[in-house]
């Protein structure tokens, strides 16, 4: 099979049932090469429908998100080409590309520091010339190494969360929109905030999922007999 089939295959089949429908994110997975920002050995599974280890030996919550997954998320920011986002979670940078195809700027941290690089070098690969990969451990410095950019329209969470930190929320601009994977196994969901006025959040939870977690975000205490 073609690698052009292989992406058609993925759209249609894994993509499109997802209720991801907006015709400008099918064009865009159909034209940025997800398969550019696999690592080697795992390129044959490039469009599977599974998450994809990005160290090896492969360590917990570095991985590429399942592609309907980080689709469904890049339809839900609705994001406009003036808009100015950050991602935290870069991995390779390919949602760092989807994102930066559709908006006037993209910020995006990656723990890791051979993974920024890697996303640094897949990024110019790719001819991506307005996403900045930024090494930190952005959770742990209250998300200092992005203060300074904010507000920003549109935040999104490569991973998942036990709960947003309001330290975040504190980073969108008026009417702006975070979209992240909350909770805890074995269902968590999607959950889209926007900021509605200064001290005024709206929340959605509109779909269900699994993803893993992002590193050094706090968890919420969880009850137990």
């Amino acid at each position: 099979m073609s690698l052009n089939q292989a992406r058609f295959n993925m759209i249609e089949q894994q993509i499109r049932p997802w209720e991801v429908l907006d015709a400008t994110v099918l064009e865009l997975l159909a034209r940025v090469h997800r398969e550019a920002f696999v690592p080697a050995p795992h390129q044959a599974l490039a469009f599977a429908d599974m998450e994809l280890p990005l160290t090896q030996p492969a360590t917990e919550g570095q991985c590429l998100l399942a592609p309907k997954v980080e689709a469904r998320l890049l339809q839900d920011l609705q994001l406009k080409p003036t808009d100015k986002v950050l991602e935290v979670g870069t991995g390779s940078g390919f949602m760092a590309a989807l994102l930066a195809s559709l908006a006037q700027r993209v910020v995006t941290v990656e723990i890791d520091p051979n993974l920024a690089q890697r996303a640094r070098d897949n990024l110019k690969q790719a001819g991506i010339g307005n996403a900045e990969v930024r090494s930190a451990d952005a959770a742990a410095n209250q998300f200092a190494a992005c203060t300074a950019e904010g507000p920003f329209d549109a935040i999104v969470l490569s991973g998942s969360v036990a709960e947003v930190p309001p330290a975040l929320l504190a980073l969108l601009a008026p009417g702006g929109r975070l979209v992240a994977i909350v909770g805890h196994e074995p269902v968590m969901r999607a959950t889209i905030v926007t900021r509605v006025a200064d001290a005024s959040f709206q929340n959605a939870q509109p779909w269900d999922t699994l993803a893993p977690r992002l590193l050094n975000f706090p968890e919420a205490s969880r009850f137990q007999f």
